[in-house]
């Protein structure tokens, strides 16, 4: 009995590796980031994307805008409600007609300081409109609604003894996993991973550019399949702040 068992779960085993497979992709991400403030509770969000895939630069992949409403709680605990619109490039599925997703966002984002390291982490809830697929040419009427859950975790570590100062590199760590929630995602209710790390610019202690490599591994809507893409990452994050210096506290 203990041998049947045994042989059971080998192919289990072997079955599941043989039935999942994996596409490998180069792509290239460039990124803004915007937080502006205008007073100690209000501000406004803004990040726009553009995304490569195939050998890094031989197709377009994504375009994202990307707007929201900040709340200020304090200096290091905001939340945030939005709106993105992402244009997804023709690929698998929808092969020569690009498909449009609308996005609702909530989001929850805190600070902390350990000495002149930082942290930033973020909880995001999307609720996620995309437009049905016809065939590989044409858009078929209405949307698909899904919702996904996101954790975000960055940390900055200074390669120089002033910190975080202007005209200094900063090392980045930056983890990113995405969990789907909706009952119509079946087979992958784990969304994707992305895992990040490179070097920042700091301009100053509020504007930095990043440059690395992320490798993002997704589950897609099948199950058995995934994509693990190797990218190299290329952002520029931008914090303004235009309260009088007598409000500030």
């Amino acid at each position: 009995m203990k041998q049947l068992l045994l042989m059971c779960l080998i192919s289990t085993s072997l079955f599941a590796q043989n039935a999942r497979q994996t596409t490998d992709e180069q792509q290239v991400w460039v990124g803004y980031f915007n937080q502006t403030r205008f007073s100690n509770k209000w501000g406004v969000w803004g990040d726009f994307h553009f995304r490569t895939t195939e050998h890094f630069v031989k197709e377009p992949s994504k375009g994202i805008i990307r707007l929201g409403l900040m709340y200020y709680f304090n200096d290091d605990l905001k939340l945030t409600n939005g709106y993105a619109f992402i244009n997804h490039f023709p690929e698998e599925g929808h092969a020569n007609v690009s498909q449009p997703e609308h996005r609702i966002w909530h989001q929850l984002q805190w600070h902390t300081r350990y000495g002149k390291i930082r942290t930033m982490q973020w909880v995001r809830l999307e609720e996620r409109f995309r437009r049905k697929i016809k065939n590989d040419n044409e858009l078929a009427e209405g949307y698909r609604f899904d919702e996904r859950i996101r954790y975000n975790f960055m940390l900055t570590i200074p390669l120089s003894k002033k910190g975080i100062v202007a005209k200094t590199l900063s090392a980045q760590l930056n983890n990113e996993a995405m969990i789907n929630l909706s009952k119509n995602n079946v087979y992958n209710v784990f969304d994707q991973n992305r895992l990040f790390f490179g070097l920042a610019y700091n301009f100053n202690s509020h504007t930095n550019l990043q440059l690395g490599y992320m490798n993002v591994y997704q589950q897609l809507a099948a199950g058995n399949k995934f994509k693990n893409i190797n990218a190299i990452r290329l952002f520029f994050f931008q914090n303004l702040d235009f309260r009088k210096q007598g409000v500030k506290h």
